[in-house]
């Protein structure tokens, strides 16, 4: 279920990237001469942040299994 979240979160925020390229070249008046550098920026920003955050609530409390105890033997 995870990779439909991030999937989904992923098409948006590209949308979203995009749109707020455009909304900053308006604003400025021109276009940015790196135009890709300017968008790449925006995204791994935007991306890191929220999949991190994703990842945050989604996963549950327990350790990952290399941290958890191994089952004690039974005593004879």
């Amino acid at each position: 279920m995870e990779y439909i979240y991030f999937t989904l979160i992923a098409v948006a925020l590209y949308a979203f990237s995009d749109w707020l390229l455009n909304r900053i070249e308006i604003w400025r008046g021109a276009r940015f001469p790196n135009r890709n550098l300017v968008f790449l920026a925006i995204i791994m920003t935007l991306s890191l942040t929220t999949f991190h955050l994703i990842e945050r609530y989604l996963t549950t409390s327990q350790p990952p299994a290399s941290e958890q105890s191994a089952p004690a033997e039974p005593k004879e």
